[in-house]
């Protein structure tokens, strides 16, 4: 399994990963139940987690059901403890949109969801972080993780979040 996984993500487009892998790890997810691990995201336990990466593969990486990554599970721990994110009504910019979230940040009756992306299937709207297509203090929360490594000027990115988040708001970038 970890070579199929490391193969796949070296050699398989991410957009294109995104479509179907979802499918294949719910069903292979049967086999990994247990209780040794626990994916804070939707409550689910396993045995052990799938690993992860293009070069170096990390074991127990990825919770196999919500496609959640060790850094997804961090990020809703510390939403879910230190943060309004759950109790709040928030106007909320998800930039490259994480699949393991999309569908339980949709499902919130608190949050106003917008995701935006390059090329992302998922993303309700088309944008580049450069130049983000909303009026100045949009948004309550702004969440962009593992982007920055990849934008041309991280400077001007920045600024762009900052301009869009409203006094008093938070990120996670």
């Amino acid at each position: 399994m970890k070579t199929i996984i490391s193969l796949s993500t070296r050699l398989i487009p991410r957009h294109y990963l995104q479509h179907v892998s979802h499918f294949f790890l719910r069903i292979f997810s049967l086999f990994l139940r247990g209780n040794k691990f626990e994916d804070p995201i939707n409550g689910k336990t396993y045995r052990k987690l799938l690993p992860y990466g293009r070069i170096n593969s990390r074991e127990n990486a990825i919770a196999p059901d919500s496609m959640s990554l060790e850094r997804h599970r961090l990020m809703w721990l510390f939403m879910k403890e230190k943060t309004n994110f759950f109790t709040n009504n928030l106007k909320f910019l998800h930039i490259a949109p994480e699949y393991c979230f999309i569908k339980m940040f949709k499902g919130m009756k608190n949050l106003d969801y917008t995701t935006g992306d390059l090329i992302s299937p998922w993303a309700d709207v088309k944008m580049d972080v450069h130049d983000i297509p909303f009026e100045e203090n949009s948004f309550d929360v702004v969440i962009c993780n593992h982007v920055l490594e990849h934008v041309e000027d991280d400077h001007k990115v920045m600024t762009e979040f900052y301009r869009v988040m409203k006094p008093g708001g938070w990120g996670i970038f």
